[in-house]
């Protein structure tokens, strides 16, 4: 049999809710996944460091870029651009390795038109009030910065019924548990390895 595809696994959630967290888990887990290494104009958070976390630019770059077509898909979030460079993206996929993708919601929207055989999972927190509570805990948010990244996340949860799977991090393990089964069930989608049936269908021939 052919190797498969690689499968482009997309993860959204709003700000706050353990995404981040769980992309890491995930890649220390299975390091055959290769990361998307998304553009974004805001700054360098404590620890995140440059072509690992993010490529970070500056607005004048990110626009130049993405009026060249450079990227699959892009988006304004909080004042700062993010977007995926979509010839690296459709390179990995096509030599089999797996990607990860931690993106927005209005990110994930534009990837379900370029590479329609991703599968989408939605991050959610157990409530509004434990989201509020993480994203004051964090030491690094204004009260202004926090009420904004609510006012968005209700905004980006209202856009999770489209998505292929919903995990709720309440306990990080458990949350973890159910994205590992979603990436496994991504993998497992007929969908996304239709050459093994036609193959076994010229078996038969």
């Amino acid at each position: 049999m052919r190797q498969r595809p690689g499968i482009a696994l997309v993860l959204c959630a709003p700000s706050g809710a353990g995404k981040t967290t769980l992309s890491r888990r995930l890649l220390d887990d299975f390091p055959a996944f290769a990361f998307s290494v998304s553009c974004t104009t805001r700054d360098p958070r404590p620890g995140e460091v440059d072509g690992r976390d993010y490529a970070f630019l500056s607005k004048e770059s990110f626009i130049t870029l993405r009026e060249a077509g450079h990227f699959a898909e892009w988006a304004e979030v909080h004042g700062n651009f993010y977007g995926t460079p979509l010839a690296a993206t459709l390179e990995t996929l096509a030599s089999g390795r797996d990607l990860l993708f931690d993106i927005d919601v209005q990110g994930a929207k534009q990837l379900k038109e370029t590479l329609p055989q991703a599968y989408f999972v939605f991050i959610l927190p157990p409530s509004k009030a434990v989201l509020e509570r993480r994203l004051r805990g964090r030491g690094s948010e204004s009260e202004e910065s926090v009420a904004k990244r609510m006012a968005n996340a209700g905004r980006e949860i209202a856009q999770a019924v489209w998505f292929d799977a919903l995990v709720i991090n309440d306990s990080l393990d458990e949350a973890y548990a159910d994205l590992v089964a979603a990436y496994r069930a991504a993998t497992l989608s007929p969908g996304r390895r239709p050459d093994i049936v036609t193959e076994f269908i010229t078996e038969w021939e």
